[in-house]
C-alpha cells in the first residue's frame, strides 16, 4: 500500500485491461512491421478480448488475483508458487528442445542462450533475495 491507504497504481483494477491492450498493440505492430497486418489485426482482437475479460469480470476472484486489486499475501503465495511451476516448464522445454536440436545435427545455441539467461535470472534471483533476507 502507498500512503494513505491507496493501492499502487499497477494495482488499479485497470491495469490488467491496459496492460492487455497494449501488448495488442505491441502485437499488431510486430505484425504489420513483418508484413502480415491480417494476422496483427487477429492477434489485437485476441488482446482486446482479453482486456474486456479483465474489465469486465471484476467479481471474479481468480481474474482479481491474477492481476487486479483484490491480491493479498495468500495471492502473492500462489503467484510465487505459479511462477516458479511456469519457469520450471519453460526451461523444461528449452533443455528439451536443446536435445533435439543437437540429436537432429542442429545448431541448437538459441537454445543455449536461453537456458543460459534462465540460468543466471535465476542465480541473480537467489542472490537478490539472499541479500534482502
Amino acid at each position: 500500500m502507498t500512503s494513505g491507504g491507496r493501492r499502487p497504481w499497477w494495482r488499479s483494477r485497470w491495469w490488467m485491461p491496459g496492460i492487455s491492450l497494449a501488448l495488442g498493440v505491441a502485437v499488431f505492430a510486430a505484425f504489420a512491421i513483418g508484413g502480415n497486418t491480417a494476422d496483427g489485426l487477429r492477434g489485437f482482437a485476441l488482446m482486446a478480448v482479453l482486456a474486456l475479460v479483465f474489465a469486465v469480470g471484476g467479481r471474479s476472484e481468480t481474474l482479481s488475483g491474477l492481476g487486479g486489486p483484490g491480491r493479498d499475501e495468500r495471492w502473492a503465495l500462489i503467484d510465487t508458487r505459479a511462477s516458479a511451476f511456469a519457469g520450471l516448464v519453460v526451461l523444461t522445454a528449452i533443455i528439451v528442445s536443446w536435445l533435439v536440436e543437437v540429436a537432429n545435427d542442429r545448431d541448437g545455441s538459441t537454445y543455449v542462450k536461453l537456458g543460459a539467461l534462465g540460468g543466471v535470472a535465476y542465480i541473480a534471483a537467489v542472490a537478490w533475495q539472499r541479500l534482502r533476507s
